[in-house]
């Protein structure tokens, strides 16, 4: 069954006389292109042995703001965990997005496979419309400083103050359910974000703000000759909806507002993942445990007690 576009997607926007039609984005998504890739994703996160729980939290239709932590850098099992669940709850019929750093789309090859996938820019007013037809809207506020903190701050919430997530929430009126990943920034070792290096190599003039710097048995190595990361077990923790409805749209205007929302989410986030920590301490061990016998992709029916 052909995913339902969004409204207007199906006919293509004129760019004016003698031009070519621009596609709009939501249209881009391809439920049977991610239908086939399903088990690959299944055969990578095999290698984290990712188990999900409180499933049950995440609405099975209509508009949703999904709201994550980012670790891990550019492997990411938590975010192919993440949307493996979704696609469990949910199906691909429903059209689900994720928001995407821009330069990831201007890469040759990449962009066009992002957009295959789901995947949108993380900048207009995409989020809004697709929310508006209905859809699922996953979205990672820390970014690249989240995904590339620190090995010390491995189990620490950190999106960095950016609260463009509780405005688009706000002025929607969705239901925001937060997701809570734990164990894969425990796959690496990274010493230090970069954040003066990338600055030093002109890395901010692309909107790339860190230049990761790993400890590895052999020593220290960069972006640029990255580790294998280590078979950490993941678990992923769908909390609760928060319904901000009741401030209206034009919360998103109220500072007063947007702060209370944001100091909301962002503690029940910790606090779940400070629970997550202390239940589930060794996530390399406990994650080669689980590869040894062979535990994959699991869903647990019973969420973590709050």
């Amino acid at each position: 069954m052909p995913d339902e576009a969004p409204a207007g997607a199906d006919e293509p926007e004129s760019t004016g006389a003698g031009t070519s039609p621009v596609i709009d984005p939501l249209a881009r998504r391809d439920p049977a292109f991610i239908r086939r890739r399903i088990g690959a994703v299944d055969r990578y996160l095999h290698y984290f042995s990712p188990v999900v729980r409180g499933l049950d939290n995440l609405p099975r239709s209509g508009p949703v703001l999904l709201v994550g932590n980012h670790s891990c850098l550019f492997w990411m099992p938590d975010v192919f965990a993440v949307a493996r669940a979704v696609s469990e709850r949910r199906g691909l019929e429903i059209p689900s997005y994720a928001l995407g750093y821009d330069f990831l789309f201007r890469v040759p090859g990449l962009g066009p496979v992002l957009e295959r996938l789901g995947a949108i820019p993380a900048r207009g007013d995409d989020a809004e419309r697709a929310l508006g037809a209905g859809a699922l809207v996953l979205v990672y506020p820390g970014g690249d400083r989240e995904a590339a903190r620190p090995w010390s701050e491995r189990d620490r919430i950190d999106f960095g103050g950016r609260r463009g997530f509780v405005r688009l929430a706000l002025r929607t009126g969705v239901p925001v359910v937060p997701v809570v990943a734990h164990g894969s920034h425990h796959a690496i070792y990274i010493a230090a974000r970069g954040e003066r290096l990338a600055r030093a190599v002109g890395l901010d003039r692309l909107r790339i703000k860190v230049l990761p710097i790993f400890l590895t048995p052999i020593g220290i190595t960069s972006v640029l000759r990255p580790p294998i990361p280590l078979p950490a077990a993941i678990t992923v923790q769908f909390l609760p909806p928060f319904d901000w409805s009741r401030f209206g749209p034009g919360g998103a205007e109220d500072d007063a507002v947007v702060d209370a929302c944001y100091d909301e989410i962002t503690t029940a986030m910790q606090s779940a993942l400070d629970r997550l920590a202390v239940e589930l301490p060794h996530p390399v061990l406990r994650g080669i445990g689980r590869l040894v016998t062979g535990h994959g992709l699991t869903f647990e029916e019973t969420p973590l007690s709050e």
